[in-house]
Order: structure tokens, then C-alpha cells, then sequence
């Protein structure tokens, strides 16, 4: 990402040997750092370190979750950022060279790193470092050659100043709030793509018009702090779908009413 011209966090990539390996390279780096699972996902295997004792224990819990949870328990430090969003950038390429940007989502609110609120475009985003982060997203998906949907995510501190987090190489379940605000349809374009075409618009024909915010629901438990909760769906009830240009309302559901909410992850 660093040789594509991608701004990316201050930290350490390589092979981490042990603990005291890492409170030396996190004092190099300077606290606070962000400890993190080089093949996690979802917030585990991360941990941040103000000090040196936390640096070890992060290392070393960090370590442990990794190879639980991916079976590679690869660590990776990184610079912490203060007063952090989370804000990604919509882009989808075509095979003949073609990657457009197709602005932003904001999923700055969250829990245990995981995603509950996504908007877009960003209430905190100017043009000016939407076109940035735009036009770095794709300079990464061309370096790779790209095809299709994706989104590269970054960090964004207060100041604007903004950092490569990751890419992910599909459609993510926010994709619904770029498709309304741009008019576009995501999953139609990837069809397409993935079919042989070219893209069917250039970068000044991608539209900003209007805000979405989607909410997720997750099944846990509020009394519980929030623990997974699994079991009967004894009751749902969506809001009501509207296709109103003034107010549209979507549900993208794979619940129901009476349905069983297992114990399993399917992805």
C-alpha cells in the first residue's frame, strides 16, 4: 500500500518473535499502540497498549486469541490513533483498467469494534478529503488489479488526516447506504463486471445526492451486557419498506418471525 502512494499508519509489519520483542518495538513506535492479529477481523485479536506492561500482556493475549480464533497467531503493532472514525471508501473496477470510487461510509459507531451504525456520505468528510481518500482507494485497487466490488477502509483522526486500515475484497453488509445515495446498484455492477463488461459510467457521472443511515440488529442479550443471544425469534417487526423518493426505507433481513437464531456464523 505504502509503494501505491497510500497513506498508511506508522507501525512495525513484520514477524514479531515475543513480548519483550514487542514492548521494544511499541516504546520505537511511541504509546499508544495498537496491538492487532495480522489475519483477524472483527476485533479480536486487538489490544491497546499505553505502556510497557500492556504491551507485553497485549502481545501476548493478542497471540493466544489469533490462533484460536484464525489458527494464525501472526501480530502486527501499529500506531494507536486518538479520536478515531471509521470511515471507508465504496470503489468497484471493471478488467479493462477502470476503478471508480463511489464515495464514502461512515461506521464510526460501534461496539466491541463491531459495526452498529453506518451513514453515508460522512457528516465529518469535506470534498476535499473525500476526493484524497477516493483517489488513494484507487490507487490501491489498481496496484492489485482489482475487478468488482470492494471497499478500502480507513482511519481518520481529528485533524482529517486519514490511514489505510484494510481492504475488503467484497460487498459488505453497508453497501445499501452508497447505493442510495448514489443511485447506483452494487450488486448489478459486479454482475456485470464479472461478466466480461465494462463499467457503465465514468467518475463525474457518480452522484451524492441525499443521506442513508442503516442500523444493524444484532441478537444479544441488553440485560446481559449485551451477550450473544440465541434461541426462538419470539417477535419481529421491521419498519415498514417505503420506496418514497423523499424518504426511502429498506430492510435486508435473514430473519423471521419464529426462526431459530443459531449458535453458528454463516459467512
Amino acid at each position: 500500500m505504502a509503494e501505491a502512494g497510500v497513506s498508511t499508519v506508522p507501525g512495525h509489519m513484520g514477524l514479531i518473535a515475543d513480548a519483550a520483542e514487542a514492548v521494544s518495538i511499541a516504546k520505537e513506535i511511541g504509546y499508544p499502540v495498537m496491538i492487532k492479529a495480522s489475519a483477524g477481523g472483527g476485533g479480536k485479536g486487538m489490544r491497546i497498549a499505553r505502556n510497557d506492561a500492556e504491551a507485553h500482556e497485549g502481545f501476548e493475549r493478542s497471540k493466544s486469541e489469533a490462533a484460536s480464533s484464525f489458527g494464525d497467531d501472526r501480530i502486527f503493532i501499529e500506531k494507536f490513533v486518538t479520536d478515531p472514525r471509521h470511515i471507508e471508501i465504496q470503489l468497484i473496477g471493471d478488467s479493462f483498467g477502470t476503478v471508480l470510487y463511489l464515495n464514502e461510509q461512515e461506521c464510526s459507531i460501534q461496539r466491541r469494534n463491531q459495526k452498529v451504525i453506518e451513514e453515508a456520505p460522512s457528516p465529518f468528510l469535506d470534498a476535499e478529503t473525500r476526493r484524497a481518500m477516493g483517489e488513494q482507494a484507487v490507487a490501491l485497487a489498481k496496484a492489485v488489479g482489482y475487478q468488482s466490488a470492494g471497499t478500502v477502509e480507513f482511519i481518520v483522526d481529528n485533524q482529517r488526516n486519514f490511514y489505510f486500515l484494510e481492504m475488503n475484497t467484497r460487498l459488505q453488509v453497508e453497501h445499501p447506504v452508497t447505493e442510495l445515495i448514489t443511485g447506483l446498484d452494487l450488486v448489478e455492477l459486479m454482475l456485470r463486471v464479472a461478466n466480461g463488461e465494462a463499467l457503465p459510467l465514468g467518475r463525474d457521472e457518480v452522484k451524492l445526492d441525499g443521506w442513508a443511515i442503516e442500523s444493524r440488529l444484532y441478537a444479544e442479550d441488553p440485560y446481559r451486557n449485551f451477550l450473544p443471544s440465541t434461541g426462538r425469534l419470539t417477535r419481529y417487526r421491521p419498519p415498514v419498506e417505503s420506496a418514497d423518493p423523499g424518504l426511502v426505507v429498506r430492510n435486508d433481513t435473514g430473519v423471521f418471525e419464529g426462526g431459530e437464531i443459531s449458535t453458528f456464523t454463516i459467512r
